[in-house]
């Protein structure tokens, strides 16, 4: 018995639509480097950049530690104060938050609906403008920085806990409402356990960032070591400006570390 095969035809590739998408790309970067401005050297340049390197290799080791007034190791506190402060009420306030937006966990989609609106809400302000928004509500200083930190960070924890949160396996929770356990007690008993491990390294992660944020925070006044560095800058004091950015460094580095050990142990 003979057999008889078709033969598929095989799609011919269109050349010009090939050409389309290389000619539009390329006139969207053409367009993009045209509203750059030319860069001009200025004399002074390899002045102030000479001046700049100096102070970052003779750094001002008299404001690591000074007893009578600010220094280094206060900014640095403050801020990995900030950053704690801040991921901490952040990891409380997303966990309602996260589980309305789960599927699987809210009655309906109108409510996974509202949690997912008001965690992309949050979302779409980044931590400076929260906090030029606290600086003026509740005035310059370390607390609006933390309250920056706490209600950005919300958006990110609680969507990657509800992301979490619908990929669990529901039988242990749907077996102990058999057997006669009310729906909080079924949640702690075998939602919990299942996401602890993902959310305190989600934790971690977030306290990474945090930490470089509330860096950042400190320039425009919300507190932490941001604000002598602005400080050390708009004086060209660089010798000072280089102790800060080793100091900022060393602390970014430790932490990242021991982060990264206490992950390990999670997973």
């Amino acid at each position: 018995m003979a057999q008889t095969f078709t033969s598929t035809p095989v799609k011919k590739k269109n050349p010009l639509r090939k050409w389309i998408i290389i000619i539009s790309i390329c006139f969207v970067y053409i367009w993009a480097f045209s509203g750059i401005p030319i860069i001009q050297i200025k004399e002074t340049s390899s002045e102030v950049i000479s001046s700049i390197f100096a102070g970052l290799f003779q750094p001002d080791w008299d404001y690591v530690y000074d007893p009578a007034g600010e220094d280094l190791l206060r900014g640095l506190l403050d801020t990995l104060a900030i950053a704690v402060l801040g991921t901490v009420i952040a990891a409380v306030l997303c966990i309602p938050f996260s589980f309305l937006a789960a599927s699987n966990m809210s009655r309906g989609k109108v409510f996974s609906g509202s949690g997912k609106f008001i965690l992309s809400f949050i979302r779409v302000f980044p931590e400076i403008v929260m906090a030029l928004l606290f600086i003026k509500a509740v005035g310059p200083g370390a607390f609006a920085g933390v309250l920056a930190l706490g209600i950005n960070s919300i958006g990110m924890l609680g969507k990657l806990f509800s992301e979490e949160i619908e990929s669990l396996d529901l039988g242990p929770k749907e077996a102990l409402i058999a057997t006669g356990a009310n729906p909080i007690k079924a949640i702690w008993f075998s939602v919990i356990p299942q996401i602890l491990p993902s959310f305190l390294s989600f934790v971690i992660y977030r306290f990474e960032i945090n930490v470089r944020s509330a860096t950042i925070l400190g320039i425009i006044g919300a507190g932490g070591i941001g604000t002598p560095l602005i400080f050390a800058l708009s004086v060209r004091d660089w010798e000072r400006v280089g102790v800060i950015l080793l100091g900022i460094i060393l602390m970014v580095v430790i932490i990242d570390f021991i982060s990264g050990k206490i992950r390990e142990r999670l997973t």
